[in-house]
């Protein structure tokens, strides 16, 4: 098997890159929403925090839920809006008629959804700190560690959407953008695991944002982060990277081998 070669994964970021430059509406969507989640739910914590007595900051714990949930989504986003773009455009057949391997532009997506996941975080922060004055100071180097740990579980997703799109076709689509809403109940961004009802606790064990947010909520009550559940977070994380790179590659395999894959075409378009 041949090694993947940079220059391929560098055309697929590129690629994008010319799409998102030369296009606004492409560009708004990149820090404009975030921007209005920020603001949004920067006042909804003031009024709470006004409105009630809590031990600790409720700004710092809600508005960072809100920027870190929101973060994990961005990167899901960035990956499904690379490969919607080619879906879009019918142009996905004509990427694989060039010598581009799969793991390569698997790896032109990921990279893609960094600079662009990059891009809202750097807005949220800027916001919440500008606007809110959130710190990020009690979290420390454990801040790195959640980032890490939400962003591989926004690419396994997106991977996972991408390949749901591959194999049920273009409107499928509109399954992908419900899946971090209906994720976020399990995940517990907002409320401690112990409050779930039994039969949902083992989902949420099983997602790594749920030891995120609790190891978050362990730090502002003054409690040290579980080091194991982060682990564990981390763990089921590339767990899921590995799963959803197989599953992309099977689906693959499968449109080829059937045609499927033939619905990608420009010449489909009536």
């Amino acid at each position: 098997m041949s090694p993947v070669r940079p220059r391929r994964v560098a055309a697929v970021v590129l690629r994008h890159f010319y799409l998102i430059r030369g296009s606004l509406s492409r560009v708004f969507p990149l820090f404009v929403w975030v921007g209005i989640d920020m603001v949004l739910w920067g006042f909804i914590s003031r009024y709470l925090a006004a409105a009630g007595g809590f031990r600790f900051s409720l700004v710092t714990a809600l508005l960072g839920a809100v920027l870190l949930w929101d973060f994990q989504e961005r990167v899901m986003q960035g990956v499904t809006m690379a490969f919607f773009e080619d879906v879009w455009s019918r142009n996905f057949l004509n990427v694989f008629a060039s010598p581009l391997r799969l793991s390569e532009y698997l790896g032109g997506l990921v990279l893609s959804s960094i600079a662009t996941s990059a891009v809202g975080l750097a807005v949220m922060l800027v916001v919440a700190v500008a606007a809110f004055g959130l710190s990020y100071a009690a979290y420390g180097v454990l801040l790195a560690a959640f980032l890490l740990v939400l962003f591989l579980f926004g690419i396994a997703l997106g991977i996972v959407g991408s390949a749901v799109v591959l194999r049920l076709g273009p409107a499928a689509e509109w399954f992908i953008w419900p899946i971090p809403a209906v994720l976020s109940p399990f995940a517990c961004v907002f409320y401690p695991l112990a409050t779930l009802p039994g039969w949902m606790r083992p989902v949420a064990r099983v997602l790594p944002p749920s030891y995120v947010f609790e190891g978050m909520r362990a730090i502002l009550a003054g409690v040290p982060a579980p080091a194991a559940g982060l682990a564990a977070g981390a763990a089921l994380a590339a767990v899921d990277v590995l799963l959803a790179c197989w599953l992309f590659r099977g689906v693959h395999r499968y449109a080829v081998r059937t045609g499927l894959i033939a619905r990608y075409a420009a010449e489909s378009v009536s």
